[in-house]
């Protein structure tokens, strides 16, 4: 479940640039970067609420130690149902959304296309799966569910059957659900319905512009608390993972001393990365690090018990998914667990603790899968993401865990017991056993240690972003605001460390996931709202008049059918694009646009240039109160010439269209042919479809109004409009 990756680096390293490849209208921006504003209500809040907690824990640990632990228990006792139920749930969300009619919608524009191909995408996915926290648990969760299982005899036949399947379960389908869900929420209200990259803008059809204020404050102040507690969570863990590594490798004490060096190299890291810039190289490193670690995977599996560990690989996946849905809602409400463990206990420890912490992290995590799947639909995104990533914990867990297994079964019961007692020990041990012990286990410490640090990197540039005005450009937080956070996190990793090491910090997060649930249930029924209009959308379309036929319905006649036919053969270049916008298109939307203002409708006009190609095109907006405005843009479009066209001559590698942009972008609609009374009567077309879309979801309909844009350029009536446009004007993506 590790947060940070080769992947998440990638991104990092690329996100100072706004991404317009996909949008044929948008002007781009030849601005330096600007990194985005501090959102002061947030910020002082938050970072007030983590130092008083980190001053609290620093003053009275023992009375922080009580409360927390106190609390967790209180959780396990009395709302381990409702994690548990609130993780169903979620699943069985993302799966419906994936299999219904909404599965097509994409992450963006109707036209827009994914920026990674399949292979390219699978494997940041991939990456997003590798860390140091899985290391970690791929030893420990099999030692705890095999020595102390919940619902088993322990150390018998079930028990070691189960043991990594537990750990399956935990770092499985449910938590890149949680994921899966955040992604849909950010990348639908970024990339199709242009609102900022922001959790408070996911959530805009259910508040409206109240997200401008304290409740947007609110819901970003839950997620950046929840988000500093996650990546405390991963520190914490990483630093004691990599001090028994140390240890092992130079013989360095297991103390708060070497805790303490490392948390002050991660920092020391990220301020010197923030400064210099070197998030190319950590991405370099980040990726040489998957590398690194399926290197590992295999060596176990190619010098250890080859067949033996294949066999319960193909097992352990038919279990997985045979026994997957008892799993999901299993609170053990009829299971005392094993002697001196119970059940619920282990359902706090384990269970209640993963789930928490996936909540913590899903803001981070789901940014990152919706900035690299825009263009995906959402069967693509949800599929992608609850399969790929898996797929390798599945295979390591199996592998690493299964490994492990073969030497507690054996009766090693010296490494079983430490891997219980000292979980940061378990992985370590397990690597002596094998041929180059040594050497597997100082790839190890250097495999942990890189992700320690950009786990600490990029926490601190999502804690500044999430603590700045999200704007409509991928802008990040200031680099000192990285800085402050960056401290900020460090210390809280300390205190907890202090207080009762990881298992403070896993209890911590079982506190903080609780009012974080709140948000992903407002989550969902904001998407689900967004998907209902998408469906009203995808029905008024339907109830529309076909293209062939617009012409006729509007009282005009339709095109020739030896002209259609000629049309479709024709492969028009930019000047004939060109030329229809100005003669034909312009006129013919300017001439609608002054009836619909002269019926009284708050009409903008607009007309300009794509600073990418210099291609014209012509806009009419139609807003509506508390409703999605009505858009119609005509924007020629380049297209690789095929190879099938008519008289092709291999110089010309491209021809033009002239598309039909909506406020969700083109569905490829080429009106190139049309005369001017057709295309007038394609927009009144156009916006009685959109009267009928507004009139399916009642008086109130769908309204996305998180974000004031900026005023359009006036139109003086002529059908022209003499200054340049905005980007946001242009913007049809």
């Amino acid at each position: 479940m590790q947060k940070d990756y080769g992947g998440f680096m990638a991104y990092l390293a690329k996100s100072h640039s706004r991404d317009t490849s996909e949008d044929p209208t948008s002007t781009g921006s030849s601005d330096e970067f600007k990194h985005s504003t501090v959102n002061k209500p947030v910020f002082f809040i938050t970072a007030g609420l983590i130092i008083a907690f980190v001053l609290w824990a620093w003053i009275a640990p023992g009375q922080a130690e009580t409360v927390i632990f106190g609390s967790m228990n209180w959780i396990a006792a009395n709302l381990g149902w409702y994690y548990i139920l609130t993780a169903g749930i979620i699943v069985l969300f993302v799966i419906i959304i994936a299999l219904g009619r909404v599965g097509d919608t994409r992450l963006g524009p109707d036209h827009s296309r994914p920026k990674y191909r399949m292979f390219t995408w699978a494997s940041m996915l991939f990456a997003a799966g590798i860390g140091v926290d899985l290391m970690f648990f791929s030893i420990a969760g099999p030692a705890t569910n095999f020595l102390t299982p919940p619902e088993a005899e322990p150390l018998s036949d079930e028990a070691a059957r189960m043991a990594a399947i537990w750990t399956m379960f935990h770092y499985g389908i449910p938590g890149w659900a949680m994921y899966a869900l955040m992604g849909v929420a950010l990348g639908l209200f970024a990339y199709r319905y242009h609102l900022p990259l922001s959790i408070r803008s996911a959530l805009a059809p259910i508040f409206g512009k109240r997200i401008h204020g304290a409740t947007g404050n609110a819901v970003d102040i839950t997620a950046t608390l929840g988000t500093i507690f996650g990546i405390a969570t991963s520190l914490g863990i990483g630093v004691v993972f990599l001090n028994y590594g140390l240890s092992e490798l130079f013989g360095l004490p297991t103390n708060a001393t070497v805790q303490v060096a490392l948390i002050v190299l991660a920092v020391a890291i990220t301020i010197f990365s923030t400064v210099s810039g070197v998030d190319k190289g950590i991405r370099r490193l980040s990726e040489l690090n998957v590398l690194l670690a399926l290197g590992l995977l295999l060596w176990i599996l190619i010098t250890g018990k080859t067949a033996e560990l294949l066999g319960q690989l193909v097992q352990n996946i038919g279990d997985f998914f045979s026994r997957f849905p008892g799993m999901l809602l299993n609170n053990f409400a009829y299971t005392e667990g094993a002697p001196g463990y119970p059940a619920d206990q282990w359902l706090g420890d384990w269970t209640l603790f993963f789930w928490a912490w996936w909540m913590a992290w899903a803001p981070f995590v789901g940014l990152f899968l919706a900035r690299i799947s825009r263009g995906r639909t959402l069967r693509e995104f949800i599929f992608g993401v609850l399969i790929i990533p898996f797929g390798f914990i599945l295979l390591f867990v199996s592998i690493f865990g299964n490994a492990a297994l073969s030497y507690f079964r054996a009766g090693d019961d010296a490494f079983l017991q430490e891997a219980v007692d000292l979980p940061e020990s378990g992985f370590f041990n397990l690597l002596s056993q094998y041929p180059g012990g040594t050497a597997l286990i100082a790839i190890a410490v250097f495999v942990g240690m890189l992700f320690y640090i950009t786990s600490a990197d990029s926490g601190s540039l999502v804690m500044a972003n999430m603590t700045s005005k999200a704007s409509l450009r991928d802008s990040d937080g200031a680099p000192w605001l990285r800085i402050v956070w960056a401290v900020i996190t460090g210390a809280l990793t300390l205190v907890m460390l202090f207080i009762n090491g990881v298992y403070t910090l896993q209890a911590a997060a079982v506190l903080i996931g609780l009012p974080f649930s709140v948000v992903m249930y407002l989550l969902m029924a904001s998407v689900l709202k967004a998907l209902r209009a998408e469906t009203r959308s995808l029905d008024s379309r339907l109830q529309s008049v076909a293209l062939a036929t617009r012409g006729t319905a509007a009282g005009t006649e339709p095109l020739p059918w030896q002209e259609r036919l000629a049309g479709r053969m024709a492969f028009p270049g930019p000047e004939e694009a060109r030329k229809f916008v100005e003669e034909t298109g312009t006129p013919a939307v300017a001439t609608v646009a002054l009836e619909l203002r002269e019926l009284g409708a708050d009409v903008t006009l607009s007309q300009g240039e794509s600073a990418e190609d210099g291609m014209p095109f012509v806009d009419v907006t139609v807003k509506f109160p508390e409703q999605e405005d009505f858009k119609y843009q005509l924007c020629p479009v380049m297209h690789a010439t095929p190879v099938w066209a008519p008289n092709h001559d291999e110089e010309d590698k491209s021809y033009h269209t002239v598309e039909v942009f909506t406020a969700r972008g083109t569905r490829g609609v080429n009106v190139m042919d049309f005369t001017k009374e057709q295309v007038i009567a394609d927009v009144v077309s156009s916006y009685e479809t959109h009267l009928t879309y507004m009139a399916m979801g009642g008086t109130a309909g769908t309204s996305f109004t998180g974000v004031e844009a900026e005023a359009p350029t006036e139109w003086d009536g002529t059908g022209t409009v003499d200054s340049e446009l905005t980007e946001n004007d242009t913007n049809s993506n």
